[in-house]
């Protein structure tokens, strides 16, 4: 009974819960999908908010891999992301996370990006990293970042999870002003929207209750 009740949970999913397959290749297409939304944004020297825009900061200021970069910047919110929202989240969020920074760093040597316009891939990054977030989000996972660190800080304090996002982001954005030009910014601004907005026309929990 045991056997069979363990394999079900690998194999067999119910309208409230993945099976374990099925997250697994959520994780694996959502990485996939945010390595490729990098490699576009990075091809038209862009930059973003969050984890992800620390990384491409660092990146441009020295040099050093992005998929180094962005493992490293994200070590410190696992914490907040096990106390805020628990142990099987922050398991999927780290493998999210390190699958992305592997394979932004493995793919460029199979896939090479010639010029892109800052604007092109901005819309078509954005996009890209939307329906990754996206993927993962259905699958009780992310890339980690500031998000997790304001929802500890909102039940910590009392401080709207909001401002504490919009604050750090503005943060990210006024550093960026030492590493690139007007329009790169603007257009970066471009793709942050983009990506947000994808997330808020399509992740709906009233409409998509697995998890």
């Amino acid at each position: 009974m045991s056997e069979n009740r363990f394999l079900s949970g690998i194999t067999i999913s119910t309208p409230e819960n993945h099976s374990f397959l099925e997250d697994l290749q959520g994780l694996v297409t959502g990485s996939m999908l945010n390595c490729m939304g990098i490699l576009v944004l990075k091809a038209g020297g862009l930059l973003t908010g969050g984890t992800a825009g620390l990384a491409f900061l660092a990146f441009y200021a020295t040099g050093i891999s992005f998929g180094l970069a962005f493992f490293v910047v994200n070590l410190p919110f696992y914490y907040f992301a096990w106390r805020r929202l628990g142990l099987f989240f922050t398991f999927k969020t780290f493998a999210a996370v390190g699958l992305t920074s592997l394979l932004t760093a493995i793919v460029p040597r199979f896939l090479v990006l010639g010029d892109t316009h800052p604007l092109a891939g901005a819309l078509f990054g954005g996009i890209l990293v939307g329906a990754g977030l996206l993927v993962l989000f259905r699958h009780g996972a992310s890339l980690g970042g500031f998000g997790i660190l304001a929802l500890y800080i909102q039940d910590r304090f009392g401080i709207k999870a909001g401002y504490i996002q919009f604050c750090l982001d503005g943060m990210v954005l006024i550093a960026s002003f030492f590493v690139a030009s007007p329009l790169i910014i603007i257009c970066s601004v471009v793709g942050a929207v983009v990506i947000n907005v994808v997330l808020a026309i399509n992740h709906r929990r009233d409409r998509y209750i697995a998890m």
